[in-house]
């Protein structure tokens, strides 16, 4: 039962984020081929404060990243 978790900046709407959802869900279900019902995702909201602690630092020790980001903090 796979679980996606998208962490990014504050400020896009309810509907964006779902938009956002259903296209990853989309591709995993599809990719995985497994039912979209075995999937669950989330949406964080990171301040932009906080990212580098929050995100950026842990991103880039983390062994299981497969695509590191492109950007430097």
């Amino acid at each position: 039962m796979p679980h996606i978790t998208i962490q990014m900046y504050p400020g896009r709407d309810d509907a964006t984020k779902k938009k956002l959802a259903d296209a990853i869900l989309e591709t995993a279900s599809k990719t995985l081929e497994r039912g979209k019902e075995h999937f669950s995702v989330s949406i964080v909201d990171i301040p932009q404060d906080e990212w580098k602690d929050k995100v950026y630092d842990k991103v880039l020790s983390d062994k299981n990243t497969i695509i590191q980001p492109g950007y430097k903090m």
